[in-house]
């Protein structure tokens, strides 16, 4: 496919061009600058491009944190900057992700393919409809990141184990990192904001109406009424199937570059790798707010414990 064959008439309207990286997931946006205010109209062919590929990407951007929260703002109200770990004292909205920051998931010693793949704080019953994370300090390589489609993933199963899925709810809770030096500090801060969900084990996405296979492995921890065992063997099956390559799409950060992610279909991999270099890195994140999700029989998510994300 061509840049040209993928560019369409909305896109070129709104003067930018559209580059897929690959069959299911991931595209990269030319020839715009996010930084200044949008037109609906570029908003409204961005957002097309956005559940087209789950997440779109930009180079060359200079942004500050003002600037990073205005083009959120293009999109819906951010949450605050982590429900959890909290944002930055002048601006709520930025959550800083530094190199070295409190890890979201148990230290495994067993690691495995889906290990630390995640979709963005499934613990609240309202998760975020969508990040936007951009690379201030980038390292000259290694520390580039992974998302799958987790859409095209539930369509890839069979009809009778789909079906199967469709009736299933899992409950979706943070944590808490084991023999490491923030674990003390980690079970601290998720005891004082306690965030468990039951959410369907297959969402429809509230805008496309696809069926999402809504697995995310950090945060997911049983079926709902299933025996452990059973549990364990269906939500390994379905994290190994989530992240197929064929199903993925490999970002490499450059300086001024921003990934902006479809979180109600997508997971995605921080990278591990850099903690082998001495290279630094600092990025900084804006989430949008996101509503309730809801199965195929229309079913919504259910509050365990905790408050839903609010607003800023």
């Amino acid at each position: 496919m061509t840049r040209s064959d993928a560019t369409s008439a909305t896109d070129q309207a709104a003067a930018f061009e559209v580059e897929p990286l690959s069959v299911h997931i991931g595209a990269e946006i030319h020839g715009l600058d996010i930084a200044q205010p949008l037109k609906p109209e570029t908003v409204a062919a961005l957002r097309d491009a956005l559940l087209r590929w789950k997440v779109i990407f930009f180079r060359d951007q200079i942004l500050d944190h003002e600037r990073h929260i205005r083009f959120a703002r293009h999109f819906g109200q951010p949450t605050p900057g982590h429900v959890v770990f909290g944002g930055d004292e002048l601006y709520p909205e930025i959550y800083a992700v530094a190199k070295h920051r409190v890890a979201l998931a148990a230290n495994e010693t067993l690691q495995r393919s889906w290990s630390e793949w995640h979709t963005d704080i499934t613990a609240a019953v309202n998760p975020p409809a969508a990040s936007i994370l951009r690379g201030a300090v980038v390292p000259p390589y290694g520390g580039d990141t992974h998302w799958t489609n987790l859409a095209a993933a539930y369509q890839a199963l069979s009809p009778t184990l789909r079906g199967f899925l469709e009736t299933l709810r899992a409950r979706h809770a943070f944590k808490a990192p084991q023999d490491n030096d923030d674990a003390a500090a980690y079970q601290e801060k998720t005891r004082t904001n306690d965030l468990v969900a039951e959410h369907p084990l297959v969402t429809v996405h509230p805008e496309t109406g696809e069926p999402v296979l809504y697995i995310s492995p950090i945060f997911v921890q049983s079926i709902v009424g299933l025996a452990p065992r059973e549990s364990q063997c269906l939500l390994e099956m379905l994290w190994e199937h989530a992240v197929r390559s064929e199903f993925t799409v490999r970002f490499r950060w450059r300086p001024g570059s921003v990934a902006f992610w479809d979180n109600r279909a997508t997971a995605h991999l921080a990278p591990s790798d850099i903690f082998a270099t001495d290279f630094d890195r600092q990025f900084y994140r804006v989430t949008l707010m996101g509503e309730v999700p809801r199965g195929a029989d229309g079913s919504p998510s259910t509050l365990i414990s905790g408050q839903p994300i609010e607003a800023l």
